[in-house]
């Protein structure tokens, strides 16, 4: 099992310590992923990386495809990977309907779809077989629609990618891990335990029959984000974890249509992933934050002492003997934790 480490989105202001990301990839870790929400990208920070590093992988995880066109992410990724020599993977998703209305200002019907769209236009550049052409629900290439002035024609890309680009998805529902095994080179899940990989294994097989061509776990790459917090009082290394389970369980969604809310109740917290919805959407976000289970951040984080972190890294090493997890990022990890965890896997 390899390790990777995210970033994390930006706050009011936002850096990158170079010092901290030489020590990462002098530790051995395999990756460094970017992200974005609504402030900082994740495509500056991966350029940023890359020219910090020189053995390291650097992905986004995820770039939110209602961002930018296919093309675009298309001709980023090829650009990004000719840089740094190979170095760069692509990760996409399609964001919640809150962000993609609310702040990309474009219609959040059919990400799924839209997801398979995507990739398939990527792949299209990439490969240069053929100049590119796309008709589909969502991108339509050459562009023939309402405004047009009938003038586009398909066209190559002029870079010449490499074919061995990989393609992450993030992705947590059934029907989102099928296209991801389906399409994809690997995905993020969200809020995983190593213990419950039954959630997954019914829609990767799913996906990967689609796909044919003996793909499965073992040319797919599971990538969890798995929040690590270092330190003697339990209480305090699993509030930050409670507040970030509260926002998506409790807030991110209506009620009725919240994918993370019907993860969480997948995971055995169905009652619990109710009354943490019910409390944050009343406004009432610290009893909401109060209400997340100690066992439910226990099952998807690596937090506490030293000796404690250790014993539930078991867990994980036996999902990554099985391909139930290929690379474990850790997620807002300190330096110290960093350490520990190359120390215990590498």
């Amino acid at each position: 099992m390899k390790l990777g480490v995210a970033l994390g989105y930006s706050g009011a202001e936002f850096s990158i310590d170079a010092d901290r990301i030489r020590e990462i990839e002098s530790l051995g870790y395999h990756s460094i992923w970017t992200s974005e929400a609504y402030g900082s990208d994740a495509v500056s920070p991966a350029a940023w990386i890359l020219a910090l590093t020189s053995r390291i992988t650097v992905g986004t995880a995820i770039m939110q495809m209602p961002a930018r066109t296919p093309t675009m992410a298309a001709m980023t990724a090829m650009t990004l990977q000719a840089l740094s020599g190979g170095r760069f993977e692509l990760g996409i998703g399609p964001s919640g309907p809150q962000v993609v209305e609310g702040w990309y200002g474009v219609a959040s019907e059919k990400p799924l779809g839209r997801t398979r769209e995507y990739i398939d236009i990527i792949r299209q550049i990439v490969a240069r077989e053929a100049p590119l052409k796309h008709d589909g629900h969502h991108y339509q290439i050459p562009y023939e629609g309402a405004g047009s002035a009938g003038l586009g024609k398909p066209l190559k890309s002029i870079l010449h990618g490499p074919h061995g680009l990989k393609i992450h998805t993030g992705a947590f529902t059934p029907a989102g891990v099928r296209i991801a095994a389906e399409l994809a080179d690997g995905f993020f899940p969200l809020f995983m335990n190593p213990e419950r990989f039954d959630l997954l294994k019914v829609p990767l097989e799913e996906g990967f029959a689609r796909a044919g061509g003996g793909k499965s776990l073992e040319n797919f790459e599971t990538q969890p984000f798995v929040p690590v917090s270092l330190g003697d009082d339990l209480d305090s290394c699993r509030l930050p974890i409670k507040r970030h389970l509260a926002l998506y369980v409790g807030g991110m969604g209506a009620r009725g249509k919240n994918f993370y809310n019907d993860y969480v109740a997948r995971l055995g917290y169905e009652d619990e992933a109710r009354t943490i919805q019910d409390l944050f959407l009343d406004g009432k976000q610290r009893e909401a934050v109060a209400a997340v289970p100690d066992a439910l951040v226990d099952d998807i984080s690596l937090i506490g002492p030293r000796d404690r972190i250790l014993d539930r890294l078991d867990a994980w090493k036996d999902a990554g003997s099985k391909r139930h997890v290929t690379t474990l990022v850790a997620n807002e990890a300190g330096p110290e934790a960093l350490r520990l965890l190359a120390e215990a896997l590498l």
